[in-house]
């Protein structure tokens, strides 16, 4: 939690004032959670953009305008449909004391052996549900995958997650597996 983000009171309320301030790249947003007051905030979207892009499940520091620092999730981002700027952002305001249900991204590195044989990596999942304590919860996971033969397939249950991390995705559910391709020759009939 060492990312810190300025939640800054909003301005305007009117659809006037919030799309001003969105050409002057402060994005509407609004931070709550169980048993706290919900506050009508603005993020800085280079800010915002730059987390978001390097890890979008991480648990900030949100610096509100009375001085406070919160530890703060994203938990939901609204885009323009066509463009995909930032409309509007949700913080949840996350209790260290409790575990929390989240999702970690995995990354897949290495070259298989079943793709060098001329087999086909197919990615079936790049993400799984955890719960674990908020300080405990990894920003993504990285699984070698150079290892897998033509036919064989990595399941969730083959993650292999420290101590305090509960995962909630189906254990049998498969991440990434390596088909084998195979070719049809087509017989020449004689005339």
């Amino acid at each position: 939690m060492n990312k810190s983000i300025q939640l800054n009171k909003r301005t305007g309320e009117t659809k006037a004032q919030i799309n001003q301030a969105r050409k002057q790249g402060r994005i509407p947003a609004v931070l709550y959670g169980v048993g706290k007051e919900t506050l009508s905030v603005e993020v800085n979207e280079k800010e915002i953009l730059d987390i978001l892009k390097k890890n979008p499940r991480a648990i900030l520091q949100g610096k509100t305008s009375d001085e406070k620092v919160v530890p703060v999730l994203v938990q939901n981002i609204q885009r323009e449909t066509l463009s995909g700027k930032l409309l509007h952002i949700d913080f949840h305001h996350v209790n260290m004391t409790q575990s929390m249900d989240s999702k970690v991204t995995i990354h897949f590195s290495g070259d298989a052996l079943g793709v060098k044989a001329g087999g086909v990596l197919q990615i079936e999942m790049y993400e799984v549900e955890v719960r674990c304590m908020p300080g405990d919860l990894p920003t993504s996971m990285e699984v070698d995958i150079s290892g897998l033969d033509a036919g064989d397939q990595l399941l969730v249950s083959d993650l292999i997650f420290q101590d305090g991390i509960e995962v909630l995705t189906d254990s049998n559910a498969v991440m990434i597996q390596i088909k084998v391709v195979h070719e049809e020759v087509e017989e020449e009939t004689a005339s």
